[in-house]
């Protein structure tokens, strides 16, 4: 029996060496194949190639990205090569390169390679991961929802959530108590896109943990597992597709599915219009086409004219669902980034103030669409945001079919994915000098007509850029001319300098938060 067994642990042994010598030769192998296409990639190391610091949460995949971008363009090369497990990936760098995959050449480039099934991850089947004609025929019934006549309709929503912010700021100046400002902004937001996108009074400010505000953080915060299922979505979906895998938490599911539900059911049988998004897509549900009509003309019936097959409830919950992740996260981050500079430059905040207070003044103190519209250093102050601090730090797409690269001689093959490293771009001293600097005059028109268009992408381009940029900037720029019209900011010492970015964030985020005092002005 002693020999029987003994046999059968050396056999186990073996097989199991065996298992690890092909594994280690197949990874070394896959690791060669951007240098057999004569392409130049930093050594990958076992099992995780390039991306092992930022699968073990030690630094944002930004980061490593970004890190990549530093050595090699600094050697002159247009693009390189990285790899995630065995899973070869090409990094771009050539602004005019990106330009040509993300517009003139688009049709080898048209998908995200994010993980989409909508059979065991309803809310996986969202605009941002459909792909082909799928998201082609979404893309263009959900256009119209975000045009300027839109956006006006909905400016109001945004003004009346103001009211607690300010109580929450007054509260804070009079105790003279340091504020989070991520977190405040982020309830702000949450109650914004809440009522805009669920035409729910979320209450986040009131109450820090309600519902909403809870789970839209759930989504956010990846532990070790949460984190590797994100990258396996990303660079290998056919897996995930094989075991039937869902990347979106089932309680968090469950929740947006239920509001969903329980928001159409009702506004449907009481014949219930608001002035918001989640009205819109009621519409296109309906098989309503949605025109850009004037705000008051919202009740329409199917003589408006059909735009062909109509939304079904897990597609309508999908939409709802990645605008309030993406509104309420990117936009709250921007301000978080913003406030910080603005603090660490006094004069640039008080310029910023000045402007917002003469804009009102000559829209008689009322804060209006047209008045923001007018705030122009705010623009470029906002520009200068997402330029040093982009929410999404990189860009993916992938290559549909073979494609030959402009110019030279490499050819990429179908189902390679592609990076394309904003934040390295948007950091590179070649493009922005003195990068570290906060320069909102960077975006004067003059000077943005020095340099190429596509060296700013933190709403990406061409025909997959961000279809809710408008909404975004406008909810960022209602806080901040509410908040700096009524507000001094400094930065409380609290806050942990030189900023560090959260490795455990999906998007860009400070690692301790921004911490600010707040000081009321008179009037």
């Amino acid at each position: 029996m002693a020999i029987l067994s003994s046999e059968i642990i050396t056999n186990l042994l073996i097989i199991f060496l065996t298992l690890v010598a092909v594994g280690a030769i197949y990874f070394k192998w896959s690791f060669n194949y951007w240098k057999r296409k004569g392409v130049q990639s930093p050594p990958a190391s076992i099992p995780f190639g390039n991306t092992g610091g930022s699968v073990f949460r030690k630094v944002s995949l930004g980061e490593e990205v970004k890190n990549i971008y530093d050595e090699y363009k600094n050697k002159g090369l247009k693009y390189a090569g990285m790899y995630f497990l065995a899973k070869p990936i090409f990094l771009v760098f050539d602004p005019e390169l990106v330009k040509t995959i993300m517009t003139k050449d688009f049709q080898y480039f048209t998908d995200h390679s994010n993980y989409v099934n909508e059979e065991v991850d309803p809310l996986s089947g969202h605009l941002f991961s459909l792909k082909g004609l799928k998201w082609k025929n979404l893309r263009a019934k959900l256009t119209p929802t975000f045009t300027s006549g839109k956006m006006k309709m909905m400016f109001q929503t945004l003004v009346d959530c103001s009211d607690e912010l300010i109580n929450i700021m007054d509260k804070a100046s009079e105790g003279k108590n340091a504020i989070d400002i991520k977190d405040v902004v982020g309830r702000y937001t949450t109650d914004i896109i809440g009522s805009c996108a669920f035409g729910i009074e979320c209450n986040s400010l009131k109450n820090p943990k309600s519902d909403f505000r809870e789970y839209g953080k759930k989504v956010l915060e990846l532990d070790a597992f949460q984190s590797l299922k994100k990258f396996f979505s990303m660079c290998y979906p056919e897996m995930l597709h094989i075991f039937k895998v869902a990347i979106t938490k089932k309680d968090v599911t469950k929740f947006f599915m239920n509001v969903v539900n329980e928001t159409v059911n009702y506004r449907e049988a009481n014949n219930i219009a608001r002035k918001d998004f989640m009205h819109l897509l009621i519409q296109l549900k309906n098989n309503i086409k949605i025109q850009d009509e004037d705000s008051d003309n919202l009740k329409q019936n199917s003589n408006s004219g059909e735009v062909g097959k109509t939304l079904t409830m897990p597609e309508l919950a999908a939409q709802a669902f990645v605008f309030f992740l993406a509104g309420f996260e990117t936009s709250s981050t921007t301000l978080t980034f913003c406030f910080y500079e603005l603090v660490e430059n006094p004069d640039i905040q008080e310029t910023l103030r000045q402007e917002v207070v003469d804009v009102l003044e000559k829209h008689n103190g009322k804060l209006s669409y047209d008045a923001i519209m007018e705030m122009t250093y705010m623009d470029k102050c906002i520009n200068e945001t997402l330029r040093k601090y982009p929410p999404v730090p990189l860009l993916n797409r992938v290559c549909n079919k073979t494609y030959k690269v402009p110019d030279c001689c490499l050819v990429l093959e179908g189902g390679t994915l592609v990076f394309i490293p904003i934040l390295g771009i948007q950091r590179d001293p070649e493009y922005y000098p003195n990068p570290d600097k906060f320069d909102p005059e960077r975006f004067t028109s003059e000077n943005k007509s020095k340099r190429h268009a596509f060296t700013w992408l933190p709403f990406g381009e061409g025909p997959r850029a961000c279809i809710g940029l408008r909404f975004g900037l406008m909810q960022t720029k209602v806080a901040l001319a509410i908040l700096l019209k009524n507000y001094k900011f400094t930065l409380n010492s609290i806050t942990e300098t030189p900023l560090t970015f959260d490795a455990k964030s999906a998007v860009l985020s400070v690692k301790g938060g921004v911490w600010l005092n707040a000081e009321k002005l008179r009037e």
